[in-house]
């Protein structure tokens, strides 16, 4: 099934839900023209008339710019359980690459990624399998790792075009232990949560209590989680504060009461539709009103779990017996979900049963923020686990808080390992500097914010003022010897984020390099 064609698309923002941004902001406008209308006739003074036509104008020519999203970011989701498999030789499907317009974030939730001690030992001095290929296959596109969080079997990355890391600020990551009482880390929660471009946003990656019966500690789970997470930051204290919050994961929700042979019919057939009455998440939905804050697009694809690994057949295991228990195969149930929810204006009261997920103030905020679901589907091309991934694709609309770095980097004059280069760096905006900030030399196609070049400290001795040119040296041995393209970056330790790009350049390649025979030498076009 094609859920491209499908699917409508989902949406949801932060000004209303009964009414749409559009049309909210033609009824204001057309009060104010009236008051305009109203104000002339009853004028008496032209002068008088003039500076409150200006006035009144001014008005509404505000309030057609404020419901009118400037900008549109593309965002791709993935919840995958791998069930402690290698990752597949190529992802580029699982990305969806190809696909126009391209994405400005992708963010990458993964549940069971081996986590046996020796293996987890490893994982945390070099990077894991799994966040190797990730980087590997994106940052050749432009895409580079904002953060991660791993907690045993739990990993959480997003990544961002480089365009938008400017504007990627006060990154925090935190975790929360659910499963053996909340000693192990194998259930629980990791979450990530920035400011972009000056809207809170947060992403949460769960695995929930397994098995049919546990509905109901998989709810409390989550709001264990919720209530558990924090962040230093006055304004959004908790998970719940941000504008907009992502939740997905192997939330473990099955398909309760409906035989074997009846699920099976209805997937057959593709009539999703029978099974969503008993879904589990669905149900618990109707019964909690902070789950009501939460939207989800249709479920029109194959439930995910469980598979046959290496197949497309849902669990054909023959019933096993062990230590005189039972067992049976699992049935098919949709246990990985992608959510969202905009802030409420106000807690959603027992007696509106319109759901309380599309407004974060009075309808007037000055920045909005739309959130489209465009794609709600599972790739079944990939085998490595008995689960299927899923993909969501999301639009949001938003005007943008802010659109200058706050510092402005550059390279200064020729750049060879031949001799000492010179970068200049200004602060733009005043930010919470710190003498730890550094500026590293990246190649353009960088993986991640640790992976330069070469770096050098900012000026150690004082803070520079906004808007003064501070000047740093580079030592020649730390440029590289065969140039090529290059970038500058100003990470700030506080943010825990590049805050500041400078152009592309051109190193040169240095004379050194043929001395040290890493090219060869070139003599009347012959190579040596």
């Amino acid at each position: 099934m094609d859920s491209w064609t499908d699917s409508p698309r989902v949406r949801s923002d932060s000004v209303g839900s009964s009414v749409s941004q559009g049309s909210r902001s033609k009824m204001l406008l057309r009060q104010r023209l009236t008051q305009l209308l109203t104000c002339v006739e009853d004028m008496s003074s032209d002068d008088e008339a003039s500076e409150e036509v200006s006035r009144t104008l001014d008005e509404a020519f505000q309030l057609c710019g404020r419901f009118s999203p400037a900008d549109a970011f593309r965002l791709h989701m993935v919840t995958w359980n791998v069930a402690t498999a290698e990752p597949p030789a190529d992802v580029t499907s699982l990305l969806q690459l190809d696909v126009q317009p391209p994405s400005d974030l992708y963010v990458i939730g993964l549940q069971e990624v081996n986590a046996t001690p020796l293996r987890f030992i490893s994982d945390l001095i070099v990077e894991d399998s799994w966040s190797h290929l990730l980087m590997d296959t994106l940052a050749p596109r432009g895409f580079v790792k904002v953060t991660s969080i791993r907690m045993q079997g739990l990993l959480l990355l997003v990544f961002a075009k480089q365009v938008h890391l400017p504007f990627i600020r006060d990154i925090q990551t935190t975790y929360t232990r659910t499963g053996i009482f909340g000693y192990w880390g194998n259930k629980g929660g990791v979450s990530v949560r920035f400011s972009f471009y000056g809207h809170m946003v947060c992403f949460l990656n769960c695995h929930l209590a397994a098995h049919m019966n546990y509905a109901l500690q998989r709810v409390d789970e989550f709001e264990y989680i919720l209530d558990t997470q924090d962040f230093d930051f006055h304004n959004t204290p908790r998970v719940l504060d941000h504008k907009i919050v992502f939740w997905f994961g192997d939330l473990n929700f099955r398909i309760a009461d409906h035989g074997m042979h009846f699920l099976r019919s209805s997937i057959n057939s593709e009539r999703f539709n029978l099974l969503w009455g008993k879904d589990q998440l669905t149900m618990m939905k109707k019964k909690e009103a902070f789950l009501q804050e939460f939207e989800e697009g249709p479920l029109r694809f194959k439930p995910t779990y469980k598979f046959d690994r290496n197949s497309d057949t849902y669990d054909s295991s023959a019933p096993k017996t062990w230590f005189g228990f039972n067992g049976k195969k699992r049935k098919p149930a949709w246990t990985d979900r992608i959510l969202w929810r905009i802030k409420p204006k106000s807690p959603p009261s027992e007696e509106d049963d319109e759901r309380a997920s599309t407004s974060t103030d009075d309808g007037h905020d000055e920045f909005p923020i739309q959130v489209t679901q465009d794609n709600y589907t599972c790739n079944m091309s990939y085998g490595v686990s008995d689960h299927k991934p899923v993909i969501a694709t999301f639009s949001l609309e938003l005007r943008k808080c802010f659109d200058m770095p706050l510092v402005h980097v550059s390279p200064e004059g020729v750049w060879s390992a031949d001799q000492d280069a010179v970068l200049n760096y200004t602060i733009q905006e005043d930010f919470m500097s710190s003498t730890w900030d550094w500026i590293g030399l990246y190649k353009v196609e960088f993986k991640s914010a640790s992976d330069y070049e070469a770096f050098v400290w900012v000026k150690e001795n004082e803070l520079p003022e906004t808007n003064e040119v501070i000047q740093i040296s580079v030592d020649k041995d730390e440029i590289p010897l065969l140039g090529g393209q290059y970038v500058l970056g100003y990470y700030s330790t506080n943010m825990q984020s590049i805050i500041g790009l400078s152009a592309n350049f051109q190193i040169l390649e240095s004379k050194r390099a043929v001395m040290e025979g890493l090219v060869p030498e070139n003599i009347n076009g012959l190579n040596k």
